[in-house]
């Protein structure tokens, strides 16, 4: 195998490789001026001095040439590994120089005999040049460029020979007389009028190679204890035997060799089809354009070869270039006759063909001159080679005894011939298909995924070049064992579930593919892990999904334990691979099914990240970490027009045009077109009549209605930034968000500040008045942009197209629960992000009603209810408040709303005052914002016939973190998409880890501490706060000050907020725990207001003391001080009675979210007085 070099790259534009490029092209070209300008010469004197045929002096001359790579094959290799084979090389081109001018002396002899000893010493010095030349690719250019190495030095090689070939017989025809009997009576043989032509060019060449070749770095001997043997053909059956001790490489050899054999059976072939069977015994000048086709067709086919093989030898190939070159080779019997010119279709045809069969030739020969490079031992691989090359030349020598064979003792005719090639090949393609059934599916496969999808590969130099290691991958639709084995650069032994590949057929194929079938809880389970030790033990790669089965809804699931039993003992790594892009496609449960939906026109952009390896990984959720950074990784990288809301907005409102799109309890509707006609005439009026050009910020001061929805695309697609500003907050707080932001204009309504008379730092917009002063001229424009003009187009009008993932998109400022409001900036990245995993997990569809009561200045409405309704195809109905149950039950009753986001709070209202026909057609209610208790996702089940499920997020997040599925989406009933008490799974491409609150330390599941997030729903940061945006994201991981559990199957709950503990005696005591088991005690859960809340207050003795601040209590303080005791509550978390205290009102914020800094405050103030006696329950 390839080690590792100093010095090796794995790139091919490197000063060493370039000038490797020039040196062999130059030994190739004058090889082949020399052959060419010797042939006929050689037919001439061969026919003048020994009265032989031209048939005869062809296959003479070849084998002249060819038999110094018999005869020295031993002494060729054993130079290869004792020197430099730089050293070698230089040698050579020296050695080729001197040879060149013996050459040229014999032509100028005409001594037929000279030339043929000129011919064997050309062949000396190509034998001692061909090892050294295969042997240093691999030393220069590391393992993975091996193949697309060898595909340029094909390319290279065959211009040579097209360009030598063409050359040879030019300098031939400029060097000879054209009238034999002038050249007798001039005394003057053939080469050797105007010689200097042809020695000038045949030196220039040579020297100019000999001086790329010093540019050549030094490369190491391979073996510089190495004797050189004393006979070279003893020595090189001795190189033969290691050959044919390792099987792959034996084959390859042999294959290689037929490749030779036929290659230089066909070579002569051309000469006799051209003269004189296409254009006639004056026709010497038409070989060369036909061998050109024939040569310059291996170049092609050795690069597309290398550009195939992506980044690993593909064996694939080999079968596939055998049968072209079989059915190619057969089709020259379908050549129609001569018709004495060049002019003439059949020339032109089998100039095509030779083209053609050059291509399957080049497809066939470079999978297995990489082979032999890449598989063979360092310390040994100038004696494979040099055996290798000693196999090849004698199938040359044998392809010039077969031509002499059919051609003169058979007479067959050169179609014939061909015939012959194409017969024999047939069998031999068929046994190459045998033994790389699985390569050859795989390059099928390729050619289909890479033409259905658009497939990469990112981090393939982190697969080792050798040795085991264990594949670890997310399992996302029925193509990711396929994708993975086309993507490996080594062969990769999968393992599957037995019952997928129980049929015959599959059965056969998979067990040559390697595939270990498993089948759990049996005998079949320990077999199969005893097949992937013994792989990885004999340095294999394997291959296994440690979820346990695929994806339902986008979420990764927890990682079983099942491949570190594998790898327990082994010293091998873990390689994370993450699988993008394929949700979405038929194969995938996109849409809540496999197989039977429509698949997409738009090729989707599949990517396979591969992450660094994993050293001595104990527990299963650290290979899903780097899983999960892939896939965060993966989904900031994309390049896709829905991380671009403004431009995706424009494609769903033109595919929605007709369709109702958005409708809200004021009674207005509107259609997909008329959102975007209205949406761009409002852009065009205020660019042209309201804000400055340089007005970046625009403040919006409306509650979720269409309106909302309009003036928020309005300034999106006018490339600015909306701040939603919050109505809840006080007059000073909202103009502390305004001069924060910089806002000069505020978009508004006058209903809103006749409710919310706030007086406003910033000029105020009237939308009202708006309507009468957008003139038909801006409406005429804006319906003829949106229905005329292309998606593409109007982006470029726009200017959306110069908008970046990382531009800011919003400002929403936090509730200002712990302080005061700070500017979130969320880039369209991050807010297109959560809208596409929002609509992968719930599997949104066309028919689907989403109720939007959420206000935009909570990023949670911003997100799920206002850019869901701009970007997807669902349709989304708005009511201004949350609070208000009789118009948000009348509006899903009569849109028939099947999807609700809300809060717990919220809920409740809906539970007391709507009735179940409203929501009878509801299936996904997902809350956030606060935890939501069992008793009220009972009572909402109970009513209303579907149970709500919690998620997670913050503003900071864009805002989704996690959520649970309703099983309604989901179909599977094996399949676990959500979990009482949990906030769900993290969403697709974000990746989430538990750390010691103190030490930092990353912890597994089932432990909690500080959840920390990663992924492209992280903000940019705070508006003009780098410092606080230091603190709260370090390393690209957002530090949410919330304490959190993961469980075993990657479920995520929310234990606490830091600053909802207490440090009490250097333990930290969670305030929340103690809410829910006092609320318990109380029997509450489904009151519509906060009624009881926990704090911490300075304490001179623990640090820290717990006040409960409570409206009512059913119970006195020292009844429920008892209760917790007496429950097994830890001391520490229990409050003295004395630190009970009644309050009108327990402090919320405008969302219904407890204000914890106000509620601190109040317990401050509280606590600092004397002490209340707590009021009887």
């Amino acid at each position: 195998m390839v080690e590792p070099l100093e010095g090796q790259k794995e790139t091919l534009l490197t000063r060493s490789f370039i000038a490797l490029l020039i040196t062999q092209f130059t030994v190739t070209l004058n090889d082949n001026i020399l052959r060419w300008l010797f042939i006929p010469i050689g037919k001439d004197l061969a026919q003048s001095q020994l009265g032989e045929s031209a048939d005869i002096a062809r296959a003479a001359g070849s084998f002249i040439f060819l038999l110094p790579f018999i005869l020295l094959a031993g002494w060729a290799g054993a130079a290869a590994d004792r020197f430099s084979k730089r050293s070698v090389l230089v040698g050579a081109k020296v050695a080729e120089v001197i040879v060149i001018l013996m050459a040229v002396a014999s032509i100028l002899m005409g001594n037929i005999w000279a030339m043929a000893g000129v011919l064997f010493l050309a062949g000396v010095h190509s034998t001692f040049f061909s090892p050294a030349k295969y042997g240093s690719i691999p030393e220069i250019v590391g393992p993975r460029a091996i193949s697309a190495a060898n595909g340029l030095i094909g390319l290279t090689t065959m211009i040579a020979v097209i360009v030598g070939g063409s050359l040879g017989n030019w300098l031939y025809s400029l060097t000879t007389l054209p009238d034999p009997d002038l050249a007798r009576q001039l005394g003057i043989g053939p080469g050797q009028y105007r010689w200097w032509i042809h020695a000038s060019s045949l030196l220039a060449i040579g020297v100019g190679g000999l001086l790329a070749a010093l540019f050549i770095r030094p490369l190491p001997p391979a073996d510089p204890a190495r004797r050189i043997p004393i006979n070279p053909f003893a020595q090189c059956f001795r190189d033969l035997g290691e050959l044919f001790r390792h099987r792959t490489l034996a084959l390859a050899g042999l294959g290689s060799t037929y490749f030779w054999t036929l290659g230089l059976l066909l070579q002569l072939t051309i000469d006799k089809l051209a003269v004189p069977e296409l254009v006639g015994p004056t026709g010497q000048a038409a070989v060369g354009p036909m061998l050109a086709a024939l040569t310059l067709g291996i170049g092609v086919g050795s690069v597309v070869a290398g550009v195939w093989s992506h980044g690993r030898i593909e064996r694939g190939l080999v079968p596939i270039g055998a049968f072209g070159i079989a059915i190619i080779s057969l089709s020259f019997t379908l050549l129609p006759a001569g018709m004495g010119h060049w002019n003439s279709s059949p020339y032109y045809l089998a100039c095509l063909l030779l083209f053609l069969l050059g291509c399957a030739a080049g497809l066939y020969d470079i999978p297995l001159i990489s082979i032999l490079q890449f598989e063979s031992p360092t310390y040994e691989r100038g004696r494979i080679l040099a055996a290798y090359n000693f196999l090849s030349f004698s199938g040359m020598i044998t392809g010039s005894v077969v031509y002499w064979f059919l051609g003169s003792f058979l007479g067959l005719s050169a179609r014939q011939m061909f015939a012959c090639a194409g017969l024999i090949t047939l069998p031999i393609a068929a046994v190459i298909l045998w033994l790389t059934v699985i390569d050859a599916i795989r390059v099928l496969f390729g050619w289909i995924a890479r033409h259905v999808y658009r497939f990469r590969v990112v981090g393939l130099e982190n697969i080792p070049a050798e040795g085991g290691a264990i594949v670890v991958s997310n399992h996302i639709s029925w193509l990711d064992g396929m994708l993975i084995m086309l993507a490996m650069p080594r062969r990769i032994r999968m393992i599957a579930h037995a019952k997928y590949i129980s049929a015959p057929l599959i059965r056969s194929l998979a067990k040559r593919a390697g595939v270990i079938a498993i089948v759990p809880g049996s005998k079949s389970l320990v077999h199969g892990v005893r097949q992937a030790r013994e792989a990885l033990q004999n340095g294999e790669l394997v291959g296994i999904f440690p979820e346990g089965g695929m994806t339902r809804t986008g979420q990764m699931r927890g990682f079983q334990p099942g491949f570190l039993k594998i790898a327990r003992g082994l010293d091998v790594p873990v390689i994370p691979v993450y699988i993008d892009g394929v949700w979405g496609s038929i194969f995938s449960y996109s849409g809540g099914r496999y197989f039977w939906k429509w698949p997409r026109l738009r090729r989707l952009q599949v990517t396979l990240y591969i992450g660094e390896p994993l050293r001595h990984v104990q527990r299963p959720w650290e290979a899903q970490l780097a899983v999960s950074l892939l896939a965060a990784k993966a989904v900031a990288l994309r390049k896709e027009i829905a991380h671009i809301p403004p431009r995706q907005f424009l494609r769903t409102a033109r595919s929605l045009f007709w369709r109702r799109k958005l409708a809200d309890t004021t009674g207005i509707e509107l259609t997909g077109g008329k959102l975007l006609i209205t949406v761009l005439a409002l852009r065009r009026f205020l660019r042209r009549r309201i804000l400055a050009d340089d007005e970046t910020h625009v403040g919006i001061l409306l509650p979720s209605s269409v309106a909302g929805v309009v003036a928020n695309a309005a300034v999106a697609v006018d490339r600015r930034i909306s701040v939603n500003l919050n109505y809840t907050l006080s007059e000073e707080l909202i103009n502390y968000c305004i001069k924060t932001a910089g806002i000069r204009h505020v978009l508004t309504s006058r209903r809103v500040l006749e409710r919310f008379p706030f007086h406003l730092d910033a000029e105020v917009v009237y939308l009202e008045d708006l309507r009468s002063q957008i003139t038909r001229a801006d409406k005429l424009v804006a319906a003829l942009q949106a229905l005329l003009l292309p998606a593409w187009l109007l982006e470029r009008i726009l200017g959306l197209h110069r908008v970046r993932p990382d531009d800011v998109l919003t400002v929403i400022f936090t509730s200002g629960s712990t302080g005061k409001p700070k500017g979130v900036m969320l880039t369209h990245l991050n807010i297109g992000s959560n809208v596409a995993a929002f609509n992968q997990i719930l599997h949104l569809r066309r028919n689907d009603v989403l109720c939007g009561i959420l206000p935009f200045f909570h990023s949670f409405g911003y997100t799920t209810t206002l850019w869901t309704a701009l970007q997807l195809k669902p349709t989304v109905v708005y009511h201004f408040s949350p609070l208000e149950p009789r118009p948000i039950g009348q509006l899903c009753k009569k849109y028939r709303a099947t999807i609700l986001v809300a809060t717990p709070t919220f809920l409740r209202n809906y539970i007391r005052r709507c009735e179940p026909e409203e929501f009878a057609h509801l299936e996904v209610v997902i809350t956030g914002a606060e935890k939501l208790p069992p008793e009220v996702a009972d009572a909402f089940e109970k009513k209303f016939g579907v149970r709500p499920w919690e998620g997670y997020g913050t503003t900071e997040l864009s805002p989704v973190v996690s959520s649970n599925i309703p099983p309604s989406r989901v179909r599977e009933p094996w399949f676990v998409s959500a979990k009482q008490g949990t906030v769900g799974r993290p969403i697709p491409g974000v990746a989430v880890k538990i750390v010691d609150l103190e030490t930092g330390e990353d912890l597994g599941p089932g432990v909690p501490g500080m959840l920390c997030v990663k992924g492209p729903n992280v903000m940019k940061g705070y508006l003009h706060q780098p410092e606080q945006t230091a603190k709260v994201i370090q390393d690209g991981w957002y530090i949410t000050g919330d304490i959190a559990l993961v469980d075993d199957d990657n479920f995520l709950s929310i234990t606490g907020r830091l600053s909802r503990f207490s440090k009490i005696a250097g333990e930290m005591v969670p305030h929340l725990a103690i809410e829910e088991a006092l609320g318990k005690i109380e029997g509450r859960g489904d009151e519509e207001a906060i009624t009881l809340a926990v704090t911490g207050v300075p304490d001179p003795r623990k640090g820290e003391r717990l006040v409960v601040l409570y409206t009512e209590l059913r119970h006195t303080p020292e009844q429920l001080v008892r209760r917790l005791l007496d429950d097994g509550f830890p001391a520490l978390w229990v409050p003295e009675a004395e630190n009970f205290y009644r309050v009108e009102k327990i402090p919320v914020l405008g969302t219904g979210k407890l204000d914890i800094k106000a509620l601190h405050d109040l317990a401050l103030q509280l606590a600092a007085g004397p002490v209340s006696k707590p009021a009887e329950g």
